[in-house]
């Protein structure tokens, strides 16, 4: 029992510092929460915690809760998930707060205006990170079906201007149906 609450209590502060700090959006939590729990931590598995972000992706809402969703569920069941959830929404639900209490002091600053200017070049390195890092896990170890997927997903989104909705649809198509032949030959998936 205590080391359920050990985990509960360190997922919490974990969520909470990595909602608090992460500026640009979920996916740029993406790089932190693997570092948090895959590195640092240990608790997952860095296969595993590909899975758990493509989950989180796949799933309605904000990726940064629905990360946080998953990643609690897995470490601790419900109540982590729970405890991921509230730690995640505190700081954002805060800051918001704030500064639409200040808000017209905010509006026309000229030094928070160039702040927000300069994030946004951080942000775009944190996120090509990101997908330099997931491609780059996909590719190692994956089978050439699978590398192919990826790439006409990537052309199809990027470059034919595809619904992401239709891609979601056929890539799952193309799993289920890579999943019966695998069973089918006996083969692990």
């Amino acid at each position: 029992m205590k080391r359920k609450k050990d985990v509960l209590l360190k997922v919490f502060i974990s969520t909470l510092y990595l909602s608090a700090f992460t500026f640009g959006g979920g996916y740029v939590i993406v790089t932190l929460m693997k570092k948090k729990f895959v590195d640092e931590c240990h608790w997952i598995e860095e296969d595993e915690m590909l899975d758990l972000i493509a989950i989180a992706q796949s799933a309605p809402g904000a990726i940064a809760v629905n990360g946080a969703i998953v990643v609690g569920y897995k470490l601790a069941g419900l109540l982590g998930a729970l405890t991921a959830i509230v730690a995640t929404v505190i700081p954002p639900f805060v800051i918001i707060s704030l500064i639409s209490v200040f808000y017209h002091a905010f509006r026309d600053n000229f030094i928070v205006s160039q702040v927000l200017e300069g994030m946004q070049a951080g942000v775009g390195a944190v996120i090509a990170s990101v997908v330099y890092e997931m491609a780059a896990e996909v590719i190692h170890g994956r089978k050439l079906s699978s590398i192919g997927v990826m790439a006409a997903a990537f052309a199809a989104t990027c470059f034919l201007n595809v619904n992401v909705i239709y891609v979601v649809v056929i890539c799952i198509l193309i799993g289920i149906i890579q999943t019966f032949i695998h069973r089918k030959r006996g083969v692990a998936a």
